[in-house]
């Protein structure tokens, strides 16, 4: 077995005090979920009639809306984020210092400001006074558009650094056989780009999903605005079931993560075995020479 070339290979003395340090490790980690389990059954958060309030069809309509309002939500701010990151890439990598320019202030700003107070911003400030939507419409565009606004300035980074990382002579030579900037952009920089960097991009939308749950903010019933009146409308010999609530919540927004994860496993593995390129065409045999 060959040694890596960025550390020296540890000895027998160090692989076993490593198998000593992952042990210890892993009992304490051990330990500390234990307890934490104990003090939970000590206060009782374990028992049946807690646990029991999820049987009730009324919850179990009330969780399952959510979960649709957070999909809902998720599916409009990934998608804009993602169109709108491309905008953003090709306007940071224009040739016109005026584009290049405004998409770079553009995306410092978005990135710089918290995503809470662009969230409340586009609440209270623009679509209140703008939209004549009803007062339960608001609320879900205001969390889309903060969401898609600030993802698509982090993706448009993250498409922007895979565009970079392509071989610059790979549009060298689509310059010289007379492609155009778009061409070479839409066809030879960004298909690569986005294969490069997709596990990066994924483990964004995965923060677009979990960063829905900012819509208890501003009231829009998503799951965690459901769990938040669930656990406080909902009495259990005189206590409210937190506890249970938050693994509930907790378990489907883990779920939906994995879920994400999964999806985006199966796109780079079906990229990897797509076949890409020309085709080249079968040798055939040289014609004989005709006898004289």
């Amino acid at each position: 077995m060959s040694a890596s070339v960025l550390y020296d290979a540890p000895g027998p003395k160090a692989r076993a005090r490593n198998v000593i340090y992952s042990v210890l490790g892993s009992l304490l980690v051990a330990g500390i979920v234990a307890l934490i389990l104990y003090r939970l059954y000590d206060k009782g958060e374990f028992e049946g009639a807690k646990w029991d309030i999820f049987n009730y069809s009324g919850i179990r309509e009330n969780i399952i809306e959510g979960l649709f309002a957070t999909l809902k939500v998720f599916a409009m701010a990934a998608a804009l984020s993602l169109a709108f990151a491309v905008v953003l890439c090709v306007g940071r990598l224009s040739d016109h210092k005026l584009v290049r320019g405004a998409a770079g202030i553009f995306i410092e700003l978005f990135r710089s400001i918290p995503l809470l107070i662009t969230i409340f911003a586009l609440w209270v400030g623009i679509l209140d006074s703008l939209l004549p939507f009803s007062v339960s419409i608001k609320p879900m565009w205001a969390l889309v558009l903060g969401l898609g606004i600030y993802n698509a300035c982090v993706q448009a980074e993250v498409l922007r650094a895979g565009i970079n990382s392509v071989p610059r002579g790979q549009r060298e030579a689509a310059y010289a056989i007379g492609m155009r900037k778009t061409q070479v952009m839409a066809t030879i920089l960004m298909p690569q780009a986005i294969r490069a960097m997709m596990p990066t991009i994924i483990s964004q939308l995965v923060v677009t999903l979990k960063d829905t749950s900012l819509g208890y903010i501003i009231l829009f019933p998503e799951l965690l605005q459901t769990a938040r009146l669930i656990a406080s409308n909902t009495t259990v010999n005189g206590d409210y079931p937190y506890v249970p609530t938050v693994i509930v919540i907790g378990s489907i927004y883990i779920l939906l993560c994995l879920l994400l994860s999964a999806l985006a496993n199966w796109i780079e593995r079906r990229g990897r075995r797509a076949k890409t390129g020309i085709t080249p065409a079968k040798a055939t045999p040289p014609a004989e020479a005709a006898h004289a």
